[in-house]
């Protein structure tokens, strides 16, 4: 090691700055040798390992890309014979269904002004080519408006023509049908038998023209009505029948009308297989009433009963009497009704029909169902519980509507 003993001090500081210099020199030579050492090393294994790769692919198979083989498609046989008539009855059905949509009136309380909001769906067909279209009752019961859609996506206003709440039917209008679309043809429903194939079409949760089919597994049932009666012979079936379903046509294997689905019996309030529609019988009967009427025609007596639970809580036997109309069949016999004396403010009681040739009534209901067993003109015998004894009457009915 080299060393400078030199007296002067400036000779010496020169000397150790020349030390330093040159240690510094070797220091940075032996960091360049290290750098190219390293480098030479990576380079080295990178030959390496690219030369045992190349020899690997050399020696090892190798495996050759995978194939794509189409799979077989298995060509189907002729549609069945039943599968074409299916299909050849919806062709033949499927325009002459319609879908409804309707509108209620709401008031904002906060601007204070009244707007119309969508209230519901459901489905109806073309009764004929003046432009009617049948529905349930329910379907635009409380709405201010309706409008149809057609199988071309035509959508048109509608105008209500009759309700009959008593059998959940209505029928609306609308102008400018297309011509091109047919009416369903009408078939009758006393003549059906449990078991017979059915078809029912609609419009369920929204999605028109929805084909399903079943069959006939119940008649002559009795249902609750939109009206508070009962609608009597009912059918049941379990084809597929969902909210949006109501007022849609139930056909059978010839396509023919002879049903309109109403309601389902379901806990969840979707199908489970216990569907009913209002018979075609009762369609065929009614809804050239509505057209003609407005209304249905019923036979009457003429007198309005006083409420059911009024009756009840009063212990009273059969229908009380609340008002007899003027003129009616009722005032001409001489039934009595509920009077009211302002002097006194004593109530007087009227008569009380007990029976109607001679079935005992439980209700107003009862009432009305017996006299629906006849016609118009004919004539009933009216059994009433007047001051404690009984009268019978003979009553000729009359129509609800003038002609």
């Amino acid at each position: 090691m080299e060393t400078f003993e030199a007296e002067d001090p400036a000779v010496r500081l020169r000397a150790q700055r020349l030390l330093d210099q040159r240690k510094e020199r070797g220091a940075r030579l032996w960091s360049r040798l290290l750098s190219l050492l390293v480098a030479a090393l990576v380079a080295a294994v990178a030959a390496l390992s690219y030369r045992v790769y190349r020899l690997e692919s050399v020696a090892l198979p190798q495996e050759q890309p995978a194939q794509l083989k189409p799979h077989v498609i298995t060509p189907r046989e002729e549609l069945g014979a039943s599968e074409k008539a299916r299909i050849a009855l919806f062709e033949r059905t499927w325009r002459s269904v319609v879908h409804i949509t309707t509108l209620a009136v709401r008031s904002d309380p906060f601007r204070l002004n009244v707007l119309e909001v969508p209230r519901g769906t459901g489905s109806g067909f073309i009764w004929d080519q003046q432009g009617h279209i049948v529905t349930n009752y329910h379907v635009i019961a409380g709405a201010s408006k309706a409008s149809v859609t057609f199988a071309d996506h035509r959508t048109l206003p509608a105008e209500l023509v009759g309700l009959s709440a008593r059998n959940d039917l209505a029928v609306l209008r609308v102008k400018g049908i297309p011509p091109n679309l047919k009416p369903l043809p009408l078939g009758t429903s006393h003549d059906l038998v449990v078991g017979q194939d059915v078809i029912a079409i609609g419009s369920p949760f929204g999605f028109d023209y929805t084909l399903s089919t079943g069959v006939i597994s119940g008649l002559g049932r009795e249902i609750e009505g939109a009206g508070g009666l009962p609608i009597l012979g009912a059918l049941q079936t379990d084809a597929a029948i969902n909210p949006g379903n109501s007022g849609g046509p139930l056909l059978d294997s010839a396509g023919r009308l002879i049903g309109i689905n109403t309601m389902i019996f379901s806990p969840s309030g979707a199908s489970a297989g216990v569907g009913f529609a209002v018979p075609a019988d009762t369609v065929g009967r009614v809804v050239p009433e509505l057209i003609a009427y407005g209304q249905e025609v019923r036979p009457v007596i003429g007198v309005e009963p006083a409420a059911d639970a009024l009756t009840q809580r009063l212990g009273l036997p059969g229908v009380l009497v609340h008002k007899v109309h003027p003129g009616s069949p009722a005032e001409h016999v001489g039934i009595v009704p509920t009077q009211f004396q302002p002097m006194t403010g004593e109530v007087r009681l009227g008569d009380l029909i007990i029976k109607v040739d001679g079935a005992e009534l439980r209700n107003a209901a009862d009432l009305y169902l017996q006299l629906e067993k006849h016609k118009p003109g004919e004539n009933v015998a009216i059994t009433v519980l007047r001051n404690g004894e009984t009268k019978t009457l003979t009553v000729t009915l009359a129509r609800n509507v003038r002609e």
